[in-house]
């Protein structure tokens, strides 16, 4: 690992910091920033979103791709844990902490709010992020291409179901278009940028020429990784000035979450046998949120100034340092992964064909 890799804690808590005395220093410009949005998606956003998944969209080869049905263990532990337990241990989450242990300390009229935000923030899985943590943990980039654009499809006809049962609301407006233009920019356009991209280097270069593009490529995650922090708490900078004890107290619940349903994921994959580059991308899926989605639904259902559309700001705020923690642990702990797990060599074999990347960290 390079130094700036190695102190990535380090630099997360810096931009996090920097981040917020930005956007309390110097509120205009982030407001403009914030105001370049379609549909509730931010362009500037979504621009540096694509500077962090492009150069893991190169390794896909398309040829490969059908060989992803050989790990339908992982996929099917990423859809039950997405679709069948997440928002429904969310729900019971914000039922425990904000409906009982945390009633006394946040503003009453806002609880039913509060927990509303929480489930829309579980019930919609993440898109495009979850291409950086399959990177950082060396995840198989096929499977979990695959498993994206299958989370995608489902949520067009699972995501207002869910939401609305476990809203007791009988019909729910679903942002259509910012569905619809996140899937496009976080998807399609980094997907055929990168193939063309790749033709293009394989033509010229060759698999060597491929290694140094992306060498070349690699610093670019990060440092997008890094810049999308500071833009989106400086987005927030006044709110967590002004809130700073609501936002901790939404935390704790979409934090138990994002570790339950990561290692529940995670536990499962290894019981089945997976190999440990398909449990990893498998867990983080399981555990990160779609927030363009769920922000653009509070507001549409409660209003901007909800407690609904705070609490998924919060999971904003949340979303990437935590699931750097959980990098952070699934990468820790890959030596007892493979030690204790069920997967064959003829997995691995197989694993390391489809392009997945068995270095250890």
């Amino acid at each position: 690992m390079s130094l700036f890799e190695r102190y990535l804690t380090l630099w997360v808590g810096l931009c996090i910091a920097i981040g917020i005395l930005l956007g309390k220093l110097m509120p205009g410009l982030f407001h403009v920033i914030a105001a370049a949005e379609v549909a509730q998606v931010n362009l500037p956003v979504a621009v540096l979103i694509w500077l962090m998944i492009v150069p893991m969209l190169i390794k896909i080869d398309f040829a490969e791709l059908h060989r992803v049905r050989e790990h339908w263990r992982g996929i099917g532990v990423t859809l039950f844990v997405n679709w069948a337990v997440k928002p429904f241990s969310m729900a019971l989450l914000g039922w425990i902490f904000v409906a009982h242990l945390f009633r006394p300390i946040l503003p009453s009229a806002q609880i039913n709010s509060y927990i509303a935000g929480l489930v829309i923030l579980a019930a919609a899985p993440c898109t495009a992020m979850v291409f950086v943590w399959s990177e950082l943990t060396h995840g198989e980039p096929h499977f979990t291409l695959s498993q994206v654009a299958l989370n995608d499809v489902l949520m067009v006809f699972a995501f207002a179901p869910i939401v609305g049962v476990l809203l007791g609301i009988a019909a729910i407006t679903v942002p259509w278009q910012t569905l619809l233009l996140s899937v496009g920019l976080y998807i399609v356009i980094p997907v055929l940028l990168a193939q063309i991209l790749r033709r293009r280097v394989l033509a010229r270069g060759g698999e060597a020429g491929l290694r140094r593009v992306l060498a070349f490529l690699q610093p670019l995650t990060l440092g997008a990784l890094l810049a999308t922090l500071i833009v989106l708490f400086a987005f927030q900078g006044r709110q967590i000035v002004a809130q700073p004890l609501v936002i901790v107290l939404l935390a704790v619940p979409i934090l138990i979450q994002v570790y339950f349903n990561a290692g529940l994921g995670y536990l499962l994959n290894r019981a089945l046998g997976e190999a440990h580059c398909i449990a990893a991308p498998s867990a983080l899926i399981g555990a990160s949120n779609f927030f363009e989605l769920a922000v653009a639904t509070a507001i549409s259902l409660f209003g901007i100034a909800s407690g609904a559309a705070l609490a998924t700001v919060v999971g904003v705020l949340v979303e990437v340092p935590v699931m750097l923690s959980v990098v952070w642990i699934v990468n820790g702990t890959r030596g007892w992964y493979e030690l204790g797990g069920r997967v064959s060599r003829g997995a691995h074999a197989d694993v390391a064909a489809t392009g997945g990347d068995k270095r250890g960290v």
